[in-house]
């Protein structure tokens, strides 16, 4: 398995709802009212997330949310349905 692949099914349910958050760039306010939770659990979450991600502040735990496909910013590997056209095709 994947070492990207393993790391996202190591997230617990609400670690994957706090995690497509962060791409937003909303504050912790913001999150924890959308949530229903508090600011503070919401920064505690994020401390667990870059603890397990290994990853050293919010903005890098941002790109990596895009990139293991948590945000609607785009998906962590491209389908064929989104992918670029191969060179040649006319497409």
């Amino acid at each position: 398995m994947p070492y990207d692949t393993a790391l996202a099914h190591s997230f617990t349910p609400r670690e994957r709802e706090i995690l497509s958050q962060l791409p937003n760039g909303d504050t912790y306010q913001a999150i924890a009212r959308r949530l229903g939770l508090s600011p503070h659990t919401v920064d505690t979450y994020v401390r667990r997330l870059r603890g397990k991600t290994g990853t050293t502040n919010r903005t890098q735990l941002a790109v990596l949310a895009t990139r293991l496909g948590f945000s609607s910013y785009g998906p962590a590997h491209p389908t064929p349905a989104t992918a670029a056209p191969a060179p040649g095709t006319g497409l």
